[in-house]
C-alpha cells in the first residue's frame, strides 16, 4: 500500500551538509507519521528524527542530532526531508525512511509499518 524511496545520500566532508528525501506512494500520506533512522556498520539501527502526521505538527529528534538536523514534510509532494548540517564522521550510516500510523513513541522501530531501502551517507574527516 505504501512504498518509500530515499535519495540524496552521498559523500561529504565533516562540517558539510546533505539533504535527504523520502518519496512516498499512496493516497493517504498526510495521515502517516514519518521517521528517519540510521544504521552504521556493526551497530544497531537508531532513531534520528520523526514528524507526526500533517495535522499534529509534532517533531522529535535524537539528542545526537538536535540543532544540526531538521525534519520536514511536504504533503502536496508526498515527500519528507531530512536536512543535515554540520555533519560529523559519526553520522556515517545508511539512512532509512519509515512511515506508520502512530501517535507516540516515535523512536521505536516496531511502531512503523513501512520502510524504504535506505541511502548511504558517508562523512569524511
Amino acid at each position: 500500500q505504501v512504498r518509500l524511496v530515499e535519495s540524496g545520500g552521498g559523500l561529504v566532508q565533516a562540517g558539510g551538509s546533505l539533504r535527504l528525501s523520502c518519496a512516498a506512494s499512496g493516497r493517504a500520506f498526510s495521515s502517516y507519521s514519518m521517521g528517519w533512522f540510521r544504521q552504521a556498520p556493526g551497530k544497531e539501527r537508531e532513531f534520528v528524527a520523526a514528524r507526526a502526521n500533517s495535522w499534529s505538527r509534532g517533531v522529535y529528534y535524537a539528542d545526537s542530532v538536535k540543532g544540526r538536523f531538521t525534519i520536514s514534510r511536504d504533503d502536496a509532494k508526498n515527500t519528507v526531508y531530512l536536512q543535515m548540517n554540520s555533519l560529523k564522521p559519526e553520522d556515517t550510516a545508511v539512512y532509512y525512511c519509515a512511515a506508520g500510523v502512530l501517535y507516540r513513541e516515535y523512536a521505536e522501530e516496531s511502531k512503523y509499518d513501512y520502510w524504504g531501502q535506505g541511502t548511504q551517507v558517508t562523512v569524511s574527516s
